[in-house]
């Protein structure tokens, strides 16, 4: 027969075992209520999916910087890398859109290694990534890429259609990140993606300009400033004064909203303040830096040929692919005959319902007095 001591301690131990299931008990319901909280939590931060990352690259929260991990940080350590011994580097800006395989970043690049004394320029090309997807691209296909940041977090991943809220957007980043690195003491290139590169440019630069930049039409004079003036393409030297212009150039699209960069320039092109600064401005012949919308009649000078004039991603690429197939035509062909190969595009890009609507900004203006 028990004692009461024993049945006291047998009594005791169940008790504690009771306790142990309860709080077994406690902890499963806890689990089953937290786990479904986490992943609506979860997808309510994340919006493009459960647990998947977002396509732009959003800036860190300015506590969490770490300097030498930053952006400026790494901004520095691409461009020292890439820059010629001049300080000059050749820039480009990718998003998802044109990185796809077979898309504007291939045709790009392949132009480089088959154009006259072009293959060596790409040691000195950064390619700017809008968004993650294109960064991931670059780092497998080239060696200099930077991941540019969005202060609030827009998305540069889609095709971005001509002039609308995304595309604008784009430019203007595009404007700010440019006066930074000529901020930072670098003189640039820089070229859209959808232009073929069949010659060096460098020694068709003009040596006394500052700010030189390629023309959807070319009046013939480099200094007349009623060029009209296409920003897929320029050289700028880096100087206190370019910095400054670029610094003005971004904020003017404050007074006048919903234009982009190139009508921006249009209108400041001749403000007193621009004067002022001294800045040199060279407009570019499209006999050599050519385009769609303006260009020679054969490939004896061009150095590059912009897609331009051309609305569509698809169109672009095949125009693209086709002016690579005239340069090889061109290259193929013995020189005594060179002057008789001429282009074969625009072919899917129509230049005629395009120049229909095409005007300056300066007869824009006229047209309204």
């Amino acid at each position: 027969m028990a004692t009461a001591d024993e049945v006291g301690g047998g009594g005791a131990g169940v008790g504690a075992g009771d306790q142990v299931r309860r709080a077994k008990t406690a902890a499963l319901f806890l689990a089953a209520v937290a786990l479904p909280c986490l992943v609506l939590y979860r997808a309510a931060v994340s919006p493009a999916g459960l647990f998947l990352r977002p396509a732009a690259l959003p800036a860190p929260p300015r506590g969490d910087v770490d300097p030498v991990n930053s952006e400026d940080a790494r901004l520095e350590r691409v461009l020292r890398a890439a820059a010629m011994a001049n300080n000059t580097v050749i820039l480009t800006t990718l998003n998802s859109a044109w990185a796809e395989p077979g898309s504007v970043v291939d045709v790009f690049l392949e132009s480089f290694r088959i154009g006259d004394d072009t293959r060596w320029l790409l040691d000195h090309l950064v390619m700017v990534s809008l968004d993650l997807t294109a960064h991931r691209r670059c780092l497998q296909i080239h060696r200099h890429c930077f991941a540019l940041t969005t202060d609030d977090g827009f998305d540069f991943s889609g095709e971005k259609n001509f002039m609308t809220d995304g595309y604008l957007k784009m430019m203007w980043r595009r404007i700010d990140f440019l006066g930074h690195v000529l901020a930072k003491g670098y003189s640039f290139i820089f070229t859209d993606t959808d232009i073929v590169w069949f010659r060096n440019p460098l020694p068709h630069l003009h040596h006394d300009g500052d700010f030189q930049i390629a023309c959807d039409h070319f009046t013939g004079d480099p200094d007349d400033l009623s060029n009209s003036p296409n920003g897929g393409f320029a050289y700028v030297r880096s100087t206190s004064a370019t910095a400054a212009f670029y610094r003005y150039w971004y904020a003017a699209r404050e007074r006048h909203p919903g234009l982009h960069d190139q009508d921006v320039l249009n209108l400041i092109k001749r403000d007193a303040y621009v004067a002022r600064l001294g800045v040199r401005i060279r407009f570019l012949s499209t006999d050599l830096f050519a385009g769609l919308c303006e260009h020679g009649r054969n490939l004896s000078t061009v150095c590059t040929m912009h897609a331009n004039c051309c609305v569509g991603l698809r169109r672009k690429v095949d125009d693209l692919g086709l002016m690579l197939q005239d340069w090889r035509r061109f290259m193929a062909t013995p020189g005594s005959d060179r002057h008789s190969v001429t282009w074969s595009v625009p072919r899917n890009c129509s230049l005629e319902p395009t120049l229909a609507v095409v005007c300056t900004m300066d007869e824009m203006v006229d047209s309204n007095k």
